[in-house]
């Protein structure tokens, strides 16, 4: 199952990106107001890192509070991290002026935030902009791809995308964006993944099947090793669809809108990958036949995090050296070195440990040479499997972050 480019109409969604501004030099959108109908329902998974900004904080307590959501608030252009508690209680007032303009509970609103750490909210600026990304808010196709600009950041390009399924004899529709291309690694990352659909579905259901997709897409994206403080993937379920309300994540019905939520996710992560900050390639690292799921996926994240691995491939350079050097570190118990088996697209480089008899420079160089490349580890010694995303490390990644705050 795959999803399609762009948004499709959601069922109980409207959409309003408007420039507040927040960033001070840019004639750009920069703030998204997410509407949705009464009764929806959310889930949600946020960052990992312990540094985490104010809007992560008041998501998290909001979700707590309860499962109903009618508005998601985002900015682009700053992060609100890093501001102790004057970024609390102006992540606050921006919560509070649009629950007073609606009419609604302040703990029905999501706030989100992406963009420069350590610098203050311009609260006025975005408490302005609010009622004129109300009155803006829309369900159509052009209110979702003004919003996936909205969201960018060093993004070269919108991420939208679009599934449907079919539960109870009734069309489900999941439209989802994404940004995200540098600060991305497991656990979330410098990234938003952000999800709507009009399925009937429990908020419990929901948010088991969202960390189920999250852990094999957006958990295994990595573009630098760097987590952010700000991550969050986050879904909407309107309640609209016409089926049955689900209640069991086992269920027949729940298993149907899983697989399409997974395959969103996966192809939101991929874009992301592809879309990393000065990258010329697009790596899948394949770890299979590990000891564990657990063990594959530290073995493939070590591979696709290796600033030496990613230089390489950048050079398009079958230096495959740095790949089983990388493997003999990962975090793992004990590797069977005689077992190991790697190709390079359809080129085997190791068996059973060292070189492939056949093996040539040559062919090694002619499988270096694409765009997406195929890096797949055989641990052979299990049934283990992880998949990972991730993309060359070149010079413009360099300069994309030296200058990113001149």
């Amino acid at each position: 199952m795959k999803s399609s480019e762009g948004g499709l109409p959601v069922r109980g969604v409207r959409l309003g990106a408007v420039r507040a501004p927040v960033y001070e030099n840019k004639d750009r959108d920069d703030l998204l107001l997410m509407a949705f109908d009464e009764g929806s329902v959310g889930a949600c998974v946020t960052t990992a890192n312990q540094f985490c900004a104010a809007p992560v904080h008041l998501l998290r307590a909001h979700l707590a509070s309860t499962a109903h959501v009618r508005y998601w608030l985002l900015n682009a252009g700053n992060a609100n991290a890093g501001t102790g508690e004057p970024g609390m209680d102006a992540c606050r007032q921006t919560i509070a002026s649009l629950a007073a303009l609606t009419g609604t509970s302040s703990d029905t609103v999501w706030p989100f935030s992406t963009g420069v750490i350590g610098e203050p909210l311009p609260v006025q600026a975005i408490c302005d902009a609010i009622p004129k990304a109300y009155d803006t808010c829309d369900s159509s196709v052009a209110a979702w791809e003004r919003a996936s600009r909205a969201i960018m950041t060093t993004d070269t390009h919108p991420k939208l995308r679009h599934i449907q399924c079919e539960i109870g004899g009734q069309t489900v529709t999941l439209t989802g964006m994404a940004k995200g291309s540098g600060m991305i690694h497991p656990n979330m990352a410098t990234m938003f993944g952000l999800i709507a659909s009009d399925v009937a579905m429990t908020a419990e259901c929901l948010q088991t099947l969202l960390g189920h997709a999250v852990n094999h897409s957006f958990n295994c994206v990595t573009v630098d090793g760097d987590t952010s403080t700000n991550d969050a993937c986050a879904i909407v379920a309107t309640q609209m669809a016409g089926h049955d309300t689900i209640f069991d994540p086992a269920s027949p019905e729940a298993q149907i809108f899983a697989s399409a939520l997974s395959a969103l996710a996966d192809d939101l992560a991929e874009m992301l990958a592809r879309d990393g900050e000065g990258a010329t390639k697009f790596v899948r690292v394949i770890c299979e036949a590990a000891s564990s799921d657990q063990d594959a996926h530290a073995i493939a994240n070590t591979v696709a995090l290796s600033p030496l691995v990613k230089t390489a491939l950048a050079a398009s350079d079958p230096n495959w050296g740095r790949i089983v050097a990388a493997v003999g570190r990962a975090p793992i118990l004990q590797i069977a070195i005689d077992r190991v088996n790697v190709w390079i697209n359809d080129v085997q480089i190791v068996e059973n440990g060292g070189r492939h008899p056949k093996y040539t420079e040559q062919a090694g160089q002619a499988a270096m040479n694409p765009v997406d490349i195929d890096i797949r580890i055989s641990m052979g010694v299990g049934s283990g499997y992880c998949r990972v995303m991730t993309c060359d490390l070149t010079k413009e990644y360099v300069r994309i972050n030296a200058e990113y705050r001149t």
